[in-house]
């Protein structure tokens, strides 16, 4: 992928967040092009959260304008012409390595130039940075329109577990580039924003991700599910959720798991999820319930249903599943970055443990196991502590930085 390095300068006056905060709720109604790689139907932590986002804006009158890759179980054929006249534009796309049920947007540079010159959108928000996400950048640069990006996936982080740890400087380098072409970059927490402001990300903003207590709620436990799991009413449940992959880090889960077993026979295993690791997660944990993919009223269930829930990914951007487990009522033990150094107070509704230390997060397991009282006691101030935290205070936030975006644009641009 060839990138060009003439594009006009974002601009660079710095925002203040307290004034953003207070900047009017849908006034004036924007026209946003969003442009991501992923969105559902496709079931991962970035489709799900960026349509939580989209749908908020819409009900705040916003024109938002997807544009996205072609799923082809769920699309129908590629129709060039129907889709530059459609809201939402479908792109021609391929299947990520290693992760074949995700698509990745080929180049569509000139394609997106025509569309904006046609119906020109106030600004342009790319969620992820392929090929297809680059395109979008250039394109807005080209026609002059304010761009802000999202920083949601550690690639760099990623590359070590796949035998590419190589590459971890090559796509770091990358993925500055491309989001020091945009106008500002979103990204979840404050610990990431430091990190990636030390490897030269500049215009960063935090943007924390809402949780959906509706739907993840101690209500939906299940006495008949967890029949089929095969549990008396009293018998503690682990549960692990999300992508079985290695950037996960199974190798820590099955050790923990190994220990509160050892600390509690009668300690029942379910894992709700799929991935290339899922065959050696059966394998070294032989009694687990492998529940498969779950989604909607089916995960929120799962969910409720448990107990415990221990969380050993080291390579997050945020990690969904925290605040998930938490309004969900679980006792929750994670590593202490993203989302659990936002949302977990140690031993007050959850425990956490400095990143990387491993026998510390194998300490808390077991302790978790051997104190059905502590249990008890971060379950309920797990869920008080999440009530407060709804994707509407995140849809604020993205108002006020893309209205404060498009207005400084225009006062720099006058027509």
């Amino acid at each position: 992928m060839r990138m060009s390095m003439h594009m006009p300068t974002p601009m660079t006056a710095p925002f203040d967040d307290l004034l953003v905060e207070h900047l009017p709720v849908a006034s004036p109604s924007l026209r946003v092009a969003v442009v991501t790689e992923t969105y559902p139907p496709e079931v991962n932590g970035v489709a799900l959260t960026l349509q939580q986002l989209v749908q908020r804006l819409q009900a705040r009158n916003h024109q938002i304008r997807l544009v996205r890759p072609r799923q082809p179980a769920h699309d129908g054929p590629w129709d060039a012409a129907a889709g530059m006249e459609r809201a939402e534009l479908l792109v021609r796309s391929l299947p990520i390595p290693n992760y074949p049920q995700l698509r990745m947007g080929l180049p569509m540079k000139r394609a997106l130039v025509a569309r904006w010159t046609r119906h020109r959108p106030d600004l342009v928000h790319v969620a992820t940075e392929g090929p297809l996400g680059w395109s979008a950048v250039q394109a807005a640069r080209k026609l002059r329109l304010p761009v802000s990006t999202d920083f949601r996936t550690n690639f760099h982080a990623y590359s070590q577990h796949y035998g590419m740890g190589w590459l971890r400087k090559p796509i770091a380098a990358y993925l500055r580039r491309f989001h020091n072409h945009a106008d500002c970059t979103m990204v979840p927490s404050a610990d990431l924003k430091d990190e990636l402001a030390a490897q030269g990300f500049e215009r960063l903003l935090q943007v924390g991700r809402g949780i959906d207590t509706h739907r993840f709620d101690p209500a939906r436990r299940s006495a008949a599910l967890r029949h089929t799991w095969g549990v008396s009413d009293d018998q503690p449940v682990l549960l692990w959720v999300g992508r079985l992959a290695r950037e996960k880090n199974p190798e820590l889960f099955v050790r923990c798991w190994t220990a509160m077993r050892m600390a509690r026979p009668e300690l029942k295993l379910v894992v709700v999820g799929d991935g290339p690791a899922r065959e050696q997660l059966a394998q070294a944990c032989p009694d687990a319930v492998m529940a498969g993919a779950r989604h909607g009223e089916d995960l929120a269930m799962h969910y409720a249903s448990a107990d415990l829930f221990v969380f050993p990914s080291v390579t997050e951007t945020y990690g969904n599943v925290t605040p998930e487990a938490l309004a969900s009522g679980l006792a929750v033990l994670a590593f202490g970055y993203a989302a659990a150094a936002e949302l977990i107070h140690h031993d007050d509704n959850g425990l956490r443990v400095p990143r990387g230390d491993d026998a510390a997060f194998i300490e808390q397991a077991v302790r978790l196991v051997r104190s059905p009282a502590l249990v008890q006691a971060l379950r309920q101030r797990a869920r008080a502590d999440t009530l407060s935290r709804g994707w509407e205070q995140v849809a604020t936030r993205v108002e006020g930085i893309w209205q404060d975006l498009v207005a400084r644009h225009a006062a720099s641009h006058p027509a």
